[in-house]
């Protein structure tokens, strides 16, 4: 048996897929529908198109590979292909049964067999890999590289490429919640004497300034260095990482931004304060690379907490609002739960991580 963070992440991604079948999760009534109906159709149906048929093979892959790479890890190895793909087939129906029951949705079987081949098509990638040695070469390179109580960093740092899918006002600026949590207990609490209770603000709150972008991208991209060096050993691997969280947020930035506004704005974000923030925040986590991985969590929740203070105290634009609402309501509807919680939530499960870590003796590695 061996540590792993493949039942975390396999937890995790089970419930992004529940956020991704089941948003908006309104308007839940009866619509009469017999489950044989859609579950004995003709297939293909009537409507589909090629982009839903990727997303929901491609969607369920990830699950098997986790469900087989936990089963293999943790030496329950044999059938772990047949119970994966049988969890996932599961999960599956249960989702398309659910959504008999949202006007918003529209259950398939197309759906519900092509969610099982995903599964089946990760879950034997994995036993592949397996049988090719690379899980071991995995285990060896992460004992070299990380301590061994890394996993619920590495959980994080493996969703913060899927956070920054999700269109945010500043770039690297997850967790900007303030202004639309006003909104939504205003709009729930409305005609009741509870909204009286609310400690609404005295005046709008105001934009940020060019440093205020500039720090707030510097802040945005050393977190996850930070992140990386309170589970990474050796100075020249988290170099190395650091430069990696670099592209890799750019890239996924870029491709958040292609995705919203098109192909030919995917650089429009890269404004002068973005750039600078970014070479910022990599000669910070240069200067860093020494730091003990306990004085490395407490900057990191220094940054955290001003991170956070300095996104939630300016409001989104307009313009931003209407890119929203391009995910709302357009083809990105299935990803638009599953990516907004994510950029909401990440920084304070990061927040909450680290204050654990420091809060306790760190293990001897």
């Amino acid at each position: 048996m061996h540590k792993t963070s493949a039942w975390p992440l396999a937890l995790i991604y089970t419930a992004l897929i529940v956020f991704a079948s089941l948003f908006p999760f309104d308007g839940w009534r009866a619509q009469g529908i017999d489950p044989l109906v859609f579950l004995l159709a003709r297939l293909p149906p009537p409507y589909w198109t090629g982009f839903d048929v990727v997303t929901n093979a491609v969607g369920y892959a990830p699950l098997g590979f986790l469900l087989v790479l936990g089963m293999l890890r943790s030496g329950a190895g044999r059938g772990a292909v047949v119970l994966a793909t049988v969890v996932g087939a599961l999960l599956s129906l249960a989702m398309e049964f659910l959504q008999i029951y949202l006007p918003r949705r529209v259950p398939s079987n197309l759906d519900l067999v092509l969610n099982a081949l995903g599964t089946l098509a990760g879950a034997l990638s994995a036993a592949l890999l397996e049988r090719l040695g690379a899980l071991d070469r995995w285990s060896h390179f992460r004992a070299r590289w990380f301590v061994s109580d890394a996993s619920g960093g590495m959980v994080l740092l493996a969703l913060w490429p899927m956070a920054l899918l999700f269109p945010a006002a500043v770039p690297f600026g997850l967790g900007q919640v303030l202004e639309r949590l006003e909104a939504a207990l205003i709009e729930l609490l409305a005609d009741t004497p509870f909204l009286d209770w609310l400690p609404l603000r005295d005046a709008e709150l105001d934009p940020l300034s060019p440093s205020g972008e500039l720090l707030c991208v510097t802040l945005g991209l050393l977190i996850p260095c930070l992140l990386g060096y309170c589970v990474i050993r050796q100075m020249g691997r988290r170099a190395l990482f650091a430069l990696a969280v670099v592209v890799v947020g750019v890239t996924l930035t870029a491709l958040s931004a292609a995705l919203s506004w098109g192909p030919v704005h995917a650089w429009e974000w890269m404004g002068l304060p973005v750039r600078v923030g970014m070479w910022c925040a990599l000669g910070l986590a240069l200067l860093m690379l020494a730091l003990p991985r306990r004085a490395c969590a407490a900057v990191l929740l220094l940054a955290l907490a001003w991170h956070l203070a300095l996104l939630n105290q300016a409001p989104t634009s307009a313009y931003f609002a209407q890119t929203l609402q391009i995910w709302e309501q357009g083809r990105f509807i299935r990803f638009y739960g599953l990516g907004q919680w994510l950029g909401w939530l990440w920084p304070y499960a990061t927040l909450l991580y680290v204050l654990l870590r420091v809060s306790r003796r760190e293990a001897q590695t």
